[in-house]
């Protein structure tokens, strides 16, 4: 695995391919920016992040020099510009190459969205002195947020609910368990099946069903999972990914994690083992499905991987090269959450109906989306579907994560 912290060159990212025949081209859609006042872009940048920042000072006892460091962090980000990391930090140069010699000096709001957010973020880990020798060291400032969430009834009646889902058919357990991860911590509408679909409500609120694809590629070969939440959102990845296996659905898993905390949920190795702890101590089917994976993950059926990238500001198309060969290799990549999604689209405001495949044309190898809605980036819908969400809800369904998409392509 990569050691983020660790010194040495940083792995430039490769070079983009170029566009297909039907491949959107890099000025056909606007990047999405923050400087439209009141937009969500703005409202992350202009209200979330100062809170966070706030919780995340009142979740550990910081000392006074980090303290000092998030004080100047919250002032930066409201009135500030983005100012480059310092010199001494192992990832300097990284984040050179990824932007920030063109950004730095120039407001948060003023610098594609995707990029502010995800410098904040390592902007944030330097305030508590994540990466710096000494007492917080290598201390995740999310993990008191994600461990709550494993210890939850909500948790416990989930886990419990695996019992009547094992006595299922199991290619209806494989479409609850597809829905359970699709949805996350509202796994519960993933294992109520009433028949199939997962649950009359769950399918209703799908913008896009690519699920026959998606299960189509599961071909006995090669998964990539490129996971999103931890928590209560990494439990049913890995149940998914232990219901592939077990079925014989594929043969081996990848399971691609950030190589340090990011986006305040965001999976990393510690929290795949917390999930697995979880899951190993439950009883019934939770318990067995949890020692299956800890086997699997011991035999190298199961691997997690990491890497530089995985926290960086760049959209799919700018896969460095031992990525793209990892993805191009895999029979599926299956990307989780909404942040996938905005990299794999680019985080651009393409039409809605623009076709998946035309979206994701930079893509190497068959990809597949899992995601609930929670920014304004969409492509794969229909005409009639767009209107009559615009119709129901004006731009909300957008944003609200109360709707979900399966999208998948074939090579």
């Amino acid at each position: 695995m990569h050691d983020p912290a660790a010194p040495g060159p940083a792995p430039a990212p490769g070079p983009a391919p170029a566009p297909g025949p039907f491949a959107p081209g890099p000025d056909d859609a606007p990047v999405v920016v923050s400087s439209v006042r009141g937009s969500f872009p703005w409202s992350v940048l202009a209200e979330r992040h100062p809170a966070l920042i706030r919780k995340v000072a009142d979740a550990f006892p910081y000392g006074p020099e980090q303290r000092h460091a998030l004080d100047a962090l919250f002032e930066n980000c409201a009135d500030g510009v983005v100012e480059p990391l310092p010199e001494t930090a192992a990832d300097r140069g990284r984040w050179d190459a990824w932007g920030g010699r063109e950004y730095y000096g120039r407001s948060w709001f003023d610098l594609p969205f995707l990029w502010s957010e995800s410098y904040f973020y390592r902007q944030l880990l330097e305030a508590v002195g994540y990466f710096v020798p000494g007492p917080w060291q290598g201390i995740d400032p999310f993990r008191p947020f994600k461990l709550a969430e494993l210890d939850t009834p909500e948790a416990d009646e989930e886990l419990a609910a695996l019992d009547d889902l094992a006595r299922r058919p199991p290619g209806e357990q494989e479409e609850a368990l597809l829905h359970g991860s699709l949805w996350g911590n509202r796994a519960d509408l993933g294992f109520s099946l009433a028949g199939t679909g997962g649950g009359p409500a769950a399918t209703s609120q799908l913008v896009a069903n690519d699920a026959d694809v998606l299960r189509s590629l599961f071909d006995g070969g090669a998964l990539c999972l490129v996971a999103d939440n931890a928590g209560r959102e990494l439990i049913p990845d890995l149940l998914l990914v232990d219901h592939l296996l077990r079925h014989g659905r594929i043969a081996r898993a990848a399971l691609h994690v950030k190589p340090y905390p990011y986006y305040v949920s965001d999976a990393t190795t510690a929290d795949v083992l917390d999930a697995l702890r979880r899951l190993t101590a439950a009883k019934g089917a939770a318990g067995e499905a949890g020692n299956r994976l800890w086997a699997a993950l011991s035999e190298g059926r199961l691997t997690v991987r990491t890497h530089p990238f995985a926290c960086g500001p760049l959209p799919y198309a700018d896969l460095p090269d031992d990525l793209r060969r990892e993805f191009a290799a895999a029979d599926v990549t299956l990307l989780k959450g909404d942040l996938n999604y905005r990299r794999l689209i680019g985080d651009r405001l393409y039409p809605a109906t623009t076709p998946f495949a035309v979206a994701t044309a930079c893509f190497p190898g068959a990809v597949a989306a899992l995601r609930t809605l929670k920014s304004d980036v969409v492509v794969g819908l229909t005409p009639a579907v767009e209107a009559a969400l615009d119709a129901a809800e004006d731009h909300r369904w957008r944003t609200g994560g109360t709707h979900a998409l399966i999208q998948a392509r074939r090579r």
